[in-house]
């Protein structure tokens, strides 16, 4: 069953997981960037096998006008070596149950263009394509 990553521990222990997601992220800064994102509304979930992380998935409860009350999934990640056992899956259904609960009518994610596995997978699990998303990298 997923659990919602609370303590300083359990944050640090989705840091390795998390990772092969987001690399560019720096160890030493994982858990202050979390607690403030958690100020934000952020929150990680995590699934463990055997006393080790093996999926995780970061996600807000937001309002906006195109949507309403919706469930934003920001990272959704299972361990290279935990691939197609089922994490994912099991952690997109507690998802959808923690959408449902807090009143969301929605579940929405972005996907890298280059993730065509990830996107096979959302697929499978009933999401469609509903927009594109553009973004502009701010310079100095």
């Amino acid at each position: 069953m997923p659990r919602i990553a609370e303590t300083d521990e359990e944050i640090e222990n989705c840091f390795e997981v998390m990772s092969q997601l987001r690399p560019h992220i720096d160890q030493a800064d994982f858990l202050s960037m979390v607690r403030l994102m958690e100020s934000e509304g952020y929150r990680i979930a995590f699934l463990q096998e055997e006393g080790k992380v093996v999926a995780v998935a970061g996600y807000r409860i937001l309002n906006n006008l195109h949507m309403g009350k919706h469930l934003y999934i920001n990272d959704l990640v299972t361990s290279d070596d935990e691939r197609s056992r089922g994490h994912g899956k099991r952690l997109i259904k507690w998802l959808r149950t923690q959408a449902r609960s807090a009143g969301c009518g929605f579940i929405d994610l972005d996907s890298g263009t280059h993730r065509v596995r990830a996107h096979k997978f959302y697929y499978e699990q009933d999401f469609a394509i509903a927009s594109f998303h553009f973004s502009e990298e701010l310079g100095d």
